[in-house]
């Protein structure tokens, strides 16, 4: 059970970025036979973007790695932002929040390894999978249950929902 002081920190955020390998993804490289990068994405993730959206929440994926098959899904998800192939993810990060017009408090960050730490130590929200490193879990004021790629992103979408008292009304739409 979260503290009181995350909970509260949850109920700041208008925001929510991930990283994609080892968040949205399982952190493995899969090649197919004509040498190009497959991912495989979860399900539940894509419907934690869909009700993040529905509750007035913008979403974003920070990616190191350039990939047509994130493209691909961020579009079918309606991600608002999508920055991959470049490792300057503060500098994506700030100008997603200027753009925004939004505080460090008002953001939440999904990440999984080293290259998250910028992020995680700016938000504030910092979350990391189940799965991520030690470095990385230290850093995160809330550590998901799921691993990457296994509804991760979702947990963190659900756990923000619930804190800000939206849940309940989005759940209406499948009953």
């Amino acid at each position: 059970m979260p503290s009181a002081e995350i909970t509260l920190r949850a109920c700041q955020i208008r925001l929510i970025l991930t990283d994609c390998d080892g968040v949205l993804t399982d952190g493995c490289l899969y090649y197919t036979a004509n040498g190009e990068a497959a991912k495989v994405f979860h399900l539940h993730d894509g419907l934690g973007f869909k009700l993040a959206r529905q509750a007035g929440f913008k979403t974003g994926i920070i990616s190191g790695r350039k990939s047509a098959a994130l493209e691909l899904r961020a579009r079918e998800l309606q991600v608002d932002y999508l920055y991959h192939g470049n490792d300057a993810k503060l500098a994506a990060y700030q100008e997603i929040r200027a753009a925004e017009n939004l505080h460090d408090e008002q953001i939440a960050y999904l990440g999984d390894d080293l290259h998250d730490l910028e992020l995680l130590h700016r938000v504030g929200l910092a979350i990391a999978v189940a799965d991520a490193v030690t470095e990385v879990k230290a850093a995160a004021h809330f550590v998901t249950q799921s691993n990457g790629g296994r509804g991760a992103f979702r947990e963190a979408v659900e756990f923000i929902l619930k804190a800000q008292n939206k849940w309940e009304p989005l759940l209406l739409q499948f009953t």
